[in-house]
């Protein structure tokens, strides 16, 4: 089985590559496309685990555990991404932030109210994994859903379904919250077009340094007296200077981790301000 799995997954990703992924602007189209696809690859997987004429329980428990879950948790986050999408409202960013913000709300009442299952599951622990991962063995006091009696006997356990769940409910949560940013910085750029030719400046620099500066301008406290804080300052040099920083956390941690001359944008421009003075000074 796990050569078909590999196999299976393979595939979903060779797929998924053809999907913005990365930027979370996700069509319908591409959406419903994977949907149909990897319910083929999951009917696969069934016609296959089937036909095994006898499983060992820890072989039982590692396909319901993760094999199964790891191929349906992309089903269901793609087809949570058509139906969003689908329904996603027309009209202002606001209100399609709060259309976003419900469905983030929803996630989490989701990981709330099975939240003991998800520290089982999350912290690798395997003592209920006999009743949790192995047909015909499911304890009515553990899995009390009706939904559980509404699912395939044959190629299904009482908990194989939430693990999927919560593997696509994490990667949707990544999902709404990029799509959330991306409104609001949109938002931020629409209240400053009255401001255009200040926003007619473009960055040239990298965007490494523009992080570099940005950092700076929040540690020097120069801004409203140090009340503002680093991510108004990094929208505020999208805005202006038309750059996108993209996670700029993320690169503010490798600038620390630079060996040598962790201020290279700023000690550049110290160099060429004085270099300058210099300059004017032999006129």
């Amino acid at each position: 089985m796990k050569s078909l799995y590999e196999k299976l997954m393979g595939k979903i990703v060779v797929e998924t590559e053809s999907v913005d992924m990365d930027d979370c602007n996700i069509p319908i189209e591409d959406a419903y496309r994977m949907v149909e696809f990897i319910q083929r690859c999951l009917g696969e997987l069934r016609d296959f685990f089937l036909k095994q004429d006898s499983l060992n329980i820890s072989d039982e428990i590692i396909f319901f555990k993760e094999m199964k879950p790891g191929i349906q948790s992309k089903l269901f986050y793609f087809n949570k991404i058509y139906t969003i999408e689908l329904k996603r409202p027309n009209g202002s960013n606001e209100k399609q932030q709060e259309y976003y913000e419900n469905e983030l709300n929803s996630l989490t009442y989701f990981f709330d109210r099975n939240l003991d299952f998800y520290q089982y599951y999350r912290s690798n622990s395997t003592h209920l994994d006999n009743y949790y991962f192995v047909r015909d063995m499911t304890n009515i006091q553990l899995c009390v859903e009706c939904s559980h009696f509404e699912r395939d006997p044959l190629f299904s356990t009482g908990y194989d379904y939430k693990v999927a769940k919560i593997l696509a409910n994490e990667m949707l949560r990544i999902y709404l919250n990029k799509k959330m940013h991306q409104l609001e910085k949109q938002n931020n750029i629409d209240k400053n077009r009255d401001l255009s030719p200040i926003s007619n400046l473009k960055w040239t620099g990298s965007k490494v340094s523009a992080i570099e500066f940005g950092y700076a301008l929040h540690a020097s406290k120069a801004i409203n007296r140090g009340q503002t804080d680093v991510k108004e300052i990094m929208s505020f040099i999208e805005t202006f200077f038309n750059i996108d920083l993209g996670d700029y956390y993320r690169t503010y941690i490798a600038i620390k981790g630079r060996k040598k001359d962790r201020t290279t944008f700023l000690n550049s421009l110290i160099e060429g301000l004085i270099r300058k003075m210099d300059e004017d000074d032999r006129k």
